[in-house]
């Protein structure tokens, strides 16, 4: 994959219990395990800045700066055409018809990526491949709709990017390059007993047993690769790979101009697909398909081989960058969110 040169880990998870790489690998801990030591650091940013929710400035244009409840419609249509694939917009409830009549207006072709216009995580994000698809979809999702061309440039990245307000500096924290879930034939094993071999596709168990429900019994060929799950996001089954080698002088001017385009954007992370690392070098091929805010991890730290030390200081250093940046945006006159408003977002979240 040009000059990022990914690991084969397979071989390793397969050989331990699927309870002791859950328990040893820290990537597949749940979120409060691995967070604690960034909440307290997160009450002594608050203590500092005399607000709970400090963060809620960091990015003006996006709601709470981006933790929660943000619109991606609003975010995506701040961003450079030339970076963003062909993206179009759909009310809840819209019918059939009236989006097939759309997808036809924009010259958009099967296969396409559609997701709920608010959500995270890679909830809702599907990758629809015909129009019973699409009709099974909607029937599922009823919210308001982004709905993308399906990008199949060879590279998905996410970079984590910032710049202060004060315009006296800006980089790049974490490159995070991404392999789809995927399993690989042996010529012997059917489809269902490779899938219960892997930890990764094993964590999506109950998901990928109906997903492939017409073919579990088939016997993968040898060598024959069948990607799981074609969405980029570690929730679902992602590998993700530790890119930082890709940070440089030339590659922060890339992103700053991208993101001196984008008013009210401070600190987030970029998901991308670009065409090659030289094209990503020179500003060149990139797509990007989602913008995030405050919550944007440094996922470099989930490299199968990350160490945990080194991970803390990662997600440290991005909530230092989150209050310098939300501080300097709340003396220009931003307002810190009400504690009610944000607790109110929350609590919709997880209803």
């Amino acid at each position: 994959m040009d000059s990022i040169v990914i690991p084969h880990t397979k071989a390793i998870e397969t050989k331990l219990p699927f309870w002791l790489v859950k328990l040893i690998r820290f990537e597949f801990w749940p979120t409060w395990a691995l967070y604690w030591p960034v909440v307290i650091y997160g009450l002594w940013l608050a203590l500092k800045a005399r607000s709970l929710t400090f963060f809620t400035t960091a990015n003006p244009l996006m709601y709470l700066g981006g933790l929660v409840g943000e619109s991606k419609e609003s975010i995506l249509k701040t961003i450079p055409k030339q970076y963003l694939p062909t993206t179009l917009y759909v009310d809840a409830g819209e019918k059939l018809n009236n989006i097939v009549h759309l997808l036809n207006a924009y010259n958009l072709s099967y296969p396409i990526i559609v997701k709920p216009d608010i959500g995270e995580r890679g909830r809702g994000v599907a990758k629809i491949n015909s129009e019973p698809e699409l009709e099974i979809y909607l029937r599922q999702n009823r919210s308001n709709l982004v709905v993308q061309s399906f990008i199949s440039y060879p590279i998905e990245l996410g970079v984590l990017y910032y710049r202060f307000p004060n315009g006296l500096q800006s980089g790049i924290t974490s490159i995070v390059c991404k392999s789809f879930l995927s399993i690989t034939g042996n010529g012997s094993d059917c489809l269902e007993t490779l899938i219960r071999k892997d930890v990764r596709a094993n964590l999506q168990l109950n998901y990928l047993l109906n997903k492939f429900s017409n073919r579990l019994q088939e016997v993968v060929p040898y060598e024959e690769s069948i990607v799981l799950e074609p969405i980029g996001n570690h929730c679902r089954g992602t590998t993700f790979y530790d890119a930082n080698h890709l940070i440089s002088p030339q590659l922060v001017k890339v992103f700053d101009a991208i993101a001196s385009q984008i008013d009210g954007f401070y600190i987030g992370r970029f998901d991308l697909k670009v065409s090659s690392i030289k094209d990503l070098l020179e500003g060149n091929n990139i797509q990007i398909m989602e913008l995030n805010g405050v919550t944007s991890e440094p996922a470099h730290i989930y490299d199968p081989s990350a160490s945990l030390v080194k991970a803390y200081k990662a997600l440290l250093t991005h909530w230092r960058l989150v209050y310098e940046i939300a501080y300097q945006n709340h003396i220009r006159g931003y307002d810190y969110a009400t504690f009610k408003t944000v607790v109110n977002e929350l609590r919709k979240k997880h209803e």
